[in-house]
């Protein structure tokens, strides 16, 4: 079955190959966030994007490989209950940015900011920093040797918009942010693997960037 973006809350992860990366996605605890683990085929190095709940489906997900990383797309606590657990288990080193870090169960072993890079294997992944869900919020970027771009967004941006922002000026923020550093700078194949549900394209949500600054969330 051709990989869609689709998984089942709390039900079987799907995968996909993408270049020298095996991207496996698998939906985890009681908010139906997603979890994704990047796998170098070349080194079995892996690195998870969210450790955000059920710490048992994380490592039989994992299963033999080797978890070098857990990147902490955000603070918010439902992106983190399982990384305490996954990181005794595994002795990954874990990532975030520096705003958001202080307000993680456990401390972040790499600080990192817009522009700075976090290998899995011998594969980069380029950090954007995206100020206005929370002040810390991270995504990452892969870009598929031959192939399309692959975005990590966590909660920042969604199919259908922008994630939640608490005031005007952290909505101004996320949007500017998102057309500067995302829909500004990347093409419309950029496939999105948001924090909760669904996948989408840039291509599909770049139309509707206009209706996201008038409707103002």
């Amino acid at each position: 079955m051709s990989y869609t973006g689709h998984v089942d809350p709390q039900g079987a992860p799907v995968s996909r190959e993408a270049g020298p990366l095996t991207i496996t996605k698998v939906s985890v605890g009681p908010m139906d966030n997603n979890a994704y683990f990047l796998r170098d085929t070349a080194t079995r190095e892996t690195l998870l994007i969210d450790a955000a709940n059920d710490a048992d489906t994380l490592l039989r997900v994992l299963g033999d490989a080797e978890l070098a990383t857990i990147v902490t797309t955000h603070r918010h606590g439902d992106h983190w209950q399982a990384l305490a657990e996954v990181a005794k288990e595994t002795n990954a080193r874990l990532v975030a940015h520096p705003a958001d870090a202080e307000a993680l169960p456990v401390a972040a072993t790499d600080l990192v900011d817009h522009g700075d890079t976090v290998t899995v294997g011998d594969v980069p992944l380029e950090v954007i920093h995206l100020v206005g869900h929370t002040p810390g919020a991270i995504s990452l970027l892969y870009r598929e040797p031959g192939g399309r771009p692959h975005l990590f967004t966590g909660d920042s941006l969604f199919p259908g918009g922008p994630g939640k922002t608490n005031s005007p000026e952290d909505f101004r923020s996320l949007m500017n942010h998102l057309e500067s550093r995302v829909f500004g700078k990347l093409p419309d194949d950029t496939w999105v693997y948001p924090g909760h549900g669904d996948d989408t394209t840039l291509g599909t949500e770049r139309s509707h960037l206009g209706e996201w600054r008038e409707r103002g969330w």
